[in-house]
């Protein structure tokens, strides 16, 4: 009895704390979450095709090319391509977490998988970098996704009923705010070499490729900077290996 209340103590421990991590990217996720409610009901979808998209994509910068895509009339197959092509990244993620869930099983892996975000990621792999792994990491893990999907959830509701409310609010010039919190996601996380030639390598490209139509040079950008930081990741790796043989 004693072990197994040890055990529940131990996961509820890792579940607060990884919670707590989690608080300040979820302050500073809400204003991205009401930003895409607003903007796509202002741009034509419906207030249960908007909640749909966040209860069911949950990819905060998915959702908004997506909107950004719909309002330019692009066909269906450009806005897959592109949240693709965008999501990508996520490999690069799952590069660095692998070695620290891989013993986890199939249905533990499946899900925090699928609710991993930027947020999550820059979480948990601060807690890995310092702290190591741990028998109960998971529910640290898992705490934070969920903690970052409820969050979303909510505050793209809140969006909704903000758009609905005020029919000019496609006027509001709210796009520049999704970018400035963009940046506020992305700047936190360059904390290596793969990830700063990859922002560079992104933004050179989307910049030079802006002329492109359906916005290919997202696209192109998108594509190219992910490869270029795998690439450097990978024969950082390997590098690392030859020096510890």
């Amino acid at each position: 009895m004693n072990s197994i209340t040890r055990i529940d103590a131990g996961i509820g421990r890792e579940i607060s704390r990884g919670l707590l991590a989690t608080l300040p990217m979820m302050i500073s996720a809400f204003p991205f979450g009401l930003i895409f409610g607003a903007l796509a009901t202002s741009h034509g979808l419906s207030p249960l095709a908007t909640m749909s998209m966040s209860v069911f994509v949950f990819s905060g910068s998915a959702q908004f090319i997506a909107i950004i895509l719909l309002g330019t009339g692009s066909a269906l197959g450009v806005i897959w391509l592109a949240t693709l092509i965008l999501n990508l990244r996520h490999l690069l993620y799952a590069a660095t977490l692998v070695d620290h869930v891989r013993h986890l099983n199939q249905v533990w892996r499946f899900g925090l998988a699928a609710w991993l975000t930027d947020e999550t990621f820059a979480v948990m792999e601060r807690r890995y970098r310092l702290e190591g792994g741990g028998a109960n990491a998971h529910w640290y893990y898992l705490a934070s996704c969920l903690g970052m999907y409820l969050n979303w959830a909510f505050w793209t509701y809140i969006g909704i009923v903000v758009g609905t409310q005020f029919e000019d609010i496609g006027e509001w010039g709210l796009e520049f705010a999704m970018v400035v919190t963009f940046i506020g996601i992305v700047m936190p996380a360059l904390r290596s070499r793969p990830y700063w030639l990859a922002a560079i390598v992104a933004g050179s490209i989307a910049t030079f490729a802006n002329d492109l139509p359906y916005k290919l040079g997202l696209m192109l950008g998108a594509l190219a900077g992910i490869a270029a930081g795998l690439l450097l990741q990978e024969w950082q790796r390997r590098r690392k290996l030859a020096e510890a043989e």
